[in-house]
């Protein structure tokens, strides 16, 4: 294990023994391998994975003391506490070490999920069986309707988890469970909120929702109580312009019944936190996501302890027969039941990707790890929509992307209309592992604008030129221009072709905004998987690294991959893409252990 500290985790560490008034050399490794672990997404450090064993520590080799003697060390120091202490540091029984901060919201986020999990909510059977039979036809007896199943979760529980890949129909699944609810508090006026991490996300669920009630089987005053309106989670919790604490809490919580929150994977550990506390006692939470995508940028991977990602949804007797009534489908009970028991359910049908669809048998190879597997559909020339490209050096890869680029770009270059361009922008997209190096999206950008250049399309001796297209990096509410927001620079016929940033707004409309006024952005030709989160594009060209880097996992492939609709070519070589299909994000948290701890059924 290979370990290169950061400034911030040496002097951690120095705090930590002079705060402990000791000089114990194994006191400083722990506080300086925790606070590095949380600068690497992990919630917490595993002592099982350090202890009695060789480390590299900024290249050097270090022995770390068997966990008996590293335990011994922690629970003397007067800076350590156990679960509910206050210390920078907490222990716990299953020798994970916490910064207090992170052990704080991982605690807060499992109770208040628990808490939220535990009841049946009543429900009227006759009008719920009504309203699944007109929202979710039988169309085929043989196979169960897992949308219908997630519905009724739903309903008779206030916490839900829908997880399901891109395709398999999350957003219209809610919206039928936002008219299910209604009909069943005909007399009540639920206050509904939608959010979303970002704004890109939110603008799009937005466009699902407008698009899905039109042809909602339900009553036309069923469909006005139905919100379109999605916001950020930020701007949902209130932000408080320089602290990191929101208007609504615990202390002060949010007034909503019915909270649904999109693309959930996006989410970090901090912010769930903030968010499901600060739930009125009685609140609904929906949350919607693929629990086999990337987790979120900051620390945690929420969605994926949330999920018990990779495991089978543990069903009650008492939830099986509900559904067998219902339905008429049967699903497997299980024998043991779990804090999340009935409230976790995996989408299974493809409405996108058919069986035949090369693009979902590559995106299912790889989360099932099989790199084999797919390196055999991408090495297939028969198979129509996927293509594997030997990766080019770093000298050779202008040239190499050259044909590609024109060709998905162009068209949006020609485009006499801002509308058309928007349209057709993303018709294509180049996605980079990395951010850095010579795969990364900083240089690969830089090579697309000389190849534009080149061929006529683009003019970039000025920085704001014609058909430059923007992405926004940091939330500013008072512009409402939101982190993943895209855009495009064109002449606005209003100004006398003076340049702006165009924007599709929340609306489906597009607004215009003064260069000068845009807040932190960058030029997006390239973009990171990470940043692809949410996207859909008819065509992606995925290049990958030259060599194995810890960001190069089974969950960004699939991520990438499933960014596309019609066509995916893969830029890459052998030995790398199957290393990454078999390697598995690893952040570390007790949240899972917290909620999935199995209880036997009492009879």
């Amino acid at each position: 294990m290979i370990f290169d500290l950061r400034p911030i985790d040496r002097h951690f560490a120095d705090f930590i023994c002079q705060e402990s008034s000791v000089t114990d050399g194994t006191l400083w490794l722990v506080a300086a391998l925790v606070s590095h672990a949380t600068g690497q997404g992990d919630i917490c450090l595993d002592l099982d994975e350090i202890t009695g064993r060789e480390i590299v520590l900024d290249g050097k080799s270090v022995l770390v003391p068997a966990k008996e003697l590293v335990v011994a060390t922690l629970k003397e120091a007067p800076t350590v506490t156990g679960p509910g202490g206050f210390c920078p540091l907490v222990l716990d029984a299953a020798g994970r070490l916490y910064l207090h901060r992170y052990w704080k919201y991982e605690d807060d986020l499992a109770q208040a999920i628990i808490h939220t999990s535990t009841g049946i909510e009543p429900v009227c059977e006759d009008t719920l069986q009504a309203g699944l039979s007109r929202l979710f036809p039988h169309t085929d007896d043989t196979e169960t309707d897992w949308q219908a199943v997630a519905a009724l979760a739903a309903v008779q529980k206030r916490f839900c988890c829908i997880s399901g890949g891109p395709g398999t129909g999350k957003t219209s699944t809610v919206v039928k469970i936002l008219a299910l609810l209604l009909e069943q508090y005909p007399d009540t006026l639920l206050r509904i909120a939608l959010a979303a991490p970002t704004g890109k996300a939110a603008a799009r669920l937005k466009e699902s929702i407008i698009r899905l009630k039109e042809n909602l089987s339900c009553d036309e005053r069923i469909k006005l109580q139905i919100p379109s309106d999605v916001s950020t989670i930020h701007r949902l919790l209130g932000t408080i312009s320089g602290s990191v604490r929101f208007r609504f809490s615990a202390k002060n919580p949010l007034p909503h019944d019915l909270i649904i929150i999109d693309e959930a994977s996006m989410v970090d550990l901090p912010l769930m936190s903030k968010l499901v506390t600060a739930l009125k006692p009685d609140a609904r939470l929906i949350l919607l996501g693929d629990r086999d995508q990337l987790a979120s940028v900051e620390a945690g991977a929420v969605l994926g302890d949330l999920c018990g990602s990779g495991r089978t949804e543990p069903f009650s007797d008492r939830f099986c027969a509900l559904v067998a009534r219902m339905t008429g489908a049967k699903i497997p009970d299980s024998e043991l039941i779990v804090p999340l028991s009935d409230t976790l359910v995996v989408l299974k049908k493809n409405y996108r990707f058919q069986a035949a669809s090369q693009i979902g048998r590559l995106a299912d190879c790889v989360n099932r790890g099989d790199g084999t597997g797919a390196m055999a559909v991408l090495s297939d020339q028969a198979n129509a929509g996927v293509t594997w490209h030997d990766l080019p050096a770093p000298g050779l890869l202008k040239r190499s992307l050259g044909q590609d680029v024109i060709e998905g770009y162009r068209p949006y270059l020609a485009a006499s209309t801002i509308e058309e361009a928007l349209a057709l922008f993303d018709s294509f997209r180049l996605l980079c592992a990395l951010r850095e190096g010579p795969y990364g999206v900083a240089g690969v950008t830089l090579l697309i604008e000389e190849l534009l250049a080149e061929h006529g399309l683009i003019d970039p001796r000025s920085r704001w030129y014609k058909g430059r297209p923007i992405l926004i990096t940091a939330n500013d509410y008072s512009m409402k221009l939101f982190n993943g927001d895209i855009g495009i620079v064109f002449p606005d016929a209003e100004t006398e072709g003076s340049l702006r940033v165009f924007f599709r707004d929340s609306e489906g409309g597009i607004r215009k905004v003064s260069p000068l006024r845009l807040p932190e952005h960058q030029t997006v030709y390239a973009m990171t998987i990470h940043k692809s989160q949410g996207s859909e594009f008819e065509k992606v060209l995925l290049l990958l690294p030259d060599q194995d880097t810890a960001a190069l996992t089974r969950e960004l492939l699939y991520t990438g991959i499933t960014r596309a609709k019609r066509d995916v070519a893969i830029w890459g070589n052998t030995a790398t893409f199957m290393t990454a299909a078999i390697k598995k994000i690893g952040r570390k948290s007790g949240l899972r252990d917290a909620l999935w701890v199995p209880q036997i059924i009492e009879t």
